[in-house]
């Protein structure tokens, strides 16, 4: 972690109504979360293709005034989003470091949020422009479990679906555990957030 520098939050998703309910879009509905909990809203940013929330989490201890967060939701489609991510990176001074793409992972069950720095991007569009843009893989990934598609449906056309009438029943709890996890990476690293999160 990098001292006071801010940290960079980036919700991976596609703009668009008709995307919103997407598996593909968890990213967009966590740092929708994140914002309301910082008192946050988001706007259209002056400095890259993206919407931007700036506000400070709580520290360890409760107290205000602690980590700066910049939220991100790129407006271009997922597998250019690196370009506005690393741009706001650059303005803001954010080292690799502290930047946490929030993502869907179809590596990871439904049920499930994972955790982890760096790596390799799974075939994801939206990690494969991020990294090339940051020309780094070593920033933190919050991996949203989507879990793979039924029988011999295309990935491609899965994560564009919207979740199923069950896993809608349980997506908010879901989301609210990504940002939990979030907020872990930022006040005690990947590793003490592995070992809080990692067992459910």
């Amino acid at each position: 972690m990098s001292g006071d520098a801010p940290w960079l939050v980036v919700g991976l998703g596609n703009p668009g109504r008709e995307y919103a309910g997407n598996r593909h879009n968890v990213g967009f509905l966590v740092a929708d979360l994140l914002a309301s909990r910082v008192g946050a809203k988001f706007g259209r940013s002056k400095r890259a293709h993206a919407e931007a929330a700036e506000g400070r989490l709580a520290d360890q201890a409760g107290r205000l005034g602690g980590p700066r967060l910049v939220l991100v939701k790129p407006l271009t489609y997922m597998n250019l989003s690196g370009a506005a991510v690393a741009s706001l990176a650059q303005f803001f001074k954010v080292p690799d470091s502290n930047v946490i793409a929030v993502h869907d992972e179809l590596d990871v069950p439904f049920g499930q949020i994972r955790v982890k720095r760096g790596g390799g991007e799974g075939g994801h569009n939206g990690l494969r422009s991020l990294s090339k843009s940051l020309s780094s893989k070593e920033y933190a990934r919050v991996r949203f479990g989507i879990g793979r598609p039924p029988g011999r449906q295309d990935p491609a056309d899965y994560v564009l679906s919207d979740f199923s009438a069950a896993e809608r029943k349980e997506l908010d709890f879901l989301v609210d555990r990504a940002a939990d996890v979030v907020e872990a990476v930022v006040l005690g690293g990947v590793e003490w957030a592995q070992n809080k999160y990692h067992g459910g």
